[in-house]
């Protein structure tokens, strides 16, 4: 009997002392990051049960391997998940002979081979790693969305291997169908080493007599007239000219003046005249109109200071 209870003490002693070894296994998997394959310079914590020497935090290198004390060679991680990661790992320091039947948990503390770059016409650029499932969306969300001076287009740039060099991959996405429209399929999602381009829109330039002078963004290429730009600029000054003149570049570079018939295009005795991006709407000021208008309120101003009974020589 006696011999019976010191097996049962000693018994009840290893179990203890086994299970004082995985709690801190449970710890290191408590900050666990969603599954997803592991890339240079990731985080992991790497737990051997019975082996606290093994059990440390590493960080993949560029070879894309990890380096435990005690193998002589490193461990394939890049590309891997954590599980695949954990049977790689146990089948080294089995096959090295140092662990006979190794237990093995391996838990991602950090990803930093998955960045994901927002960039352009945003209220905040923004550089962060892909965890879990990360949409477009998402992603401008992080940059707390676009500016208004964004245009009608987000680009995602995509690297990709082939032929043994890095190719650039450029998708054009619509904004209005992406946000307006709410068209699920352009919600791309994304998976690391994204590059997210808010280009601004491209302005159309007025100048002149109206109420206010400016450059306006290019929303629609089919929606830029001439009455548009006059509604934008909130309309003409009273002694706007008659005619207006568009300046625009040629694809060598020079100046082009197209003349356009303001007044009649105001009054739809003329078909509305589209703009380009680019363009410098001006209208100039009519200057017999405003000498005219001059004299004539002199002469006003002048009978009435007569028919007062004052007359007042400058």
């Amino acid at each position: 009997m006696r011999y019976f209870l010191l097996f049962l003490s000693m018994l009840a002693a290893f179990a203890q002392t086994r299970t004082l070894q995985p709690s801190l296994m449970e710890d290191a998997g408590k900050e666990n990051l969603p599954s997803q394959k592991l890339g240079v310079d990731d985080l992991i914590a790497v737990s051997v049960y019975d082996a606290p020497e093994l059990t440390r935090t590493l960080r993949v290198e560029e070879d894309g391997t990890i380096h435990l004390p005690l193998l002589k060679d490193g461990v394939k991680a890049s590309g891997m998940f954590a599980r695949q990661l954990e049977t790689s790992i146990a089948a080294a320091l089995k096959s090295e002979q140092i662990l006979v039947d190794p237990f093995v948990k391996v838990t991602v503390v950090e990803y930093h081979s998955r960045p994901i770059s927002v960039m352009g016409a945003v209220h905040k650029p923004v550089v962060f790693q892909s965890v879990g499932k990360v949409t477009l969306l998402d992603a401008l969300a992080r940059a707390e969305g676009l500016t208004n001076d964004a245009g009608t287009e987000v680009l995602i740039t995509r690297g990709g291997a082939a032929e043994g060099g890095q190719v650039k991959m450029v998708q054009r996405i619509s904004v209005k169908k992406l946000m307006k429209d709410a068209d699920p399929a352009l919600n791309y999602e994304l998976h690391g080493g994204e590059e997210i381009r808010a280009p601004e829109a491209g302005k159309i330039f007025v100048v002149g007599n109206v109420k206010k002078p400016g450059a306006f963004p290019v929303r629609d290429a089919n929606d830029n007239s001439v009455l548009r730009m006059v509604a934008l600029s909130e309309g003409l000054l009273p002694f706007a000219s008659k005619e207006a003149y568009i300046y625009r570049r040629d694809e060598k570079g020079a100046k082009q003046e197209i003349p356009v018939a303001l007044d009649k295009i105001m009054q739809r005795k003329s078909p509305d005249v589209t703009l380009e991006t680019g363009d410098m709407f001006y209208i100039p000021d009519n200057k017999t109109r405003r000498t005219t208008f001059t004299v004539i309120d002199r002469i006003t101003a002048f009978g009435a200071s007569t028919a007062s009974g004052l007359l007042i020589w400058h």
